[in-house]
């Protein structure tokens, strides 16, 4: 495991200071310079991002970026409508596919959620004005975002009543903490830590 520094920052080969998670791997340093924490409000790359964040549970999220277009091609491009007419035999597809985390509760879990998915958009309108409902007040956060108030932060008051009503609603693999990982990379909260440089890159966009 990656030894965090004392203020969770690293300086890259560039030259740029970031959050030390990427480390210096490129396909890392890439999604973090240029995804996580950044507004995501589109619906299909919401859902996206739900069914990876489950699929990522007891994982390393490196796992899973690395996989990324297995998984985009294995489920139809996270297209919700296409995938909630998935059936028993795509499971057992899927389960044969060396490409993508064969677990079948996670499996079945993306088919029903998109199921949900249109379900809820039937109702709602629209996934994504669903999700940021729940994106939080800045002054519901903290005043600095160092590495020691990221650590203490698994999870919310906001992902935990994101996580209950989509639960409420049938969607499976959204606990909390996992909530909580959603809201940091699809942007609806900004948790570069102070001296990123992408914490300043956001909130200036």
């Amino acid at each position: 495991m990656r030894a965090v520094p004392p203020d969770g920052l690293l300086t890259g080969e560039d030259g740029r200071v970031r959050c030390w998670w990427p480390g210096n791997d490129p396909e890392y340093l890439r999604y973090h310079d240029e995804e996580w924490g950044r507004p995501v409000r589109d619906d299909v790359r919401l859902f996206e991002k739900i069914c990876l964040e489950g699929f990522q549970a007891g994982l390393s999220w490196i796992t899973i970026l690395r996989r990324r277009d297995h998984f985009r091609a294995a489920f139809a491009g996270f297209d919700f409508e296409k995938m909630a007419s998935y059936t028993q035999a795509d499971v057992e597809r899927l389960l044969q596919n060396p490409g993508i985390i064969r677990h079948r509760g996670k499996i079945e879990a993306a088919i029903s959620n998109a199921q949900k998915t249109c379900d809820l958009i039937a109702g709602e309108g629209s996934l994504a004005d669903f999700i940021w409902r729940y994106a939080p007040a800045e002054t519901a956060r903290p005043a600095r975002m160092n590495y020691e108030t990221l650590r203490t932060m698994p999870q919310t008051p906001a992902s935990q009543a994101l996580s209950k009503d989509l639960k409420k609603r049938g969607f499976r693999f959204v606990g909390p903490t996992t909530m909580y990982a959603l809201m940091q990379a699809a942007g609806l909260v900004n948790d570069h830590l102070e001296g990123c440089w992408c914490r300043d890159n956001i909130l200036k966009s």
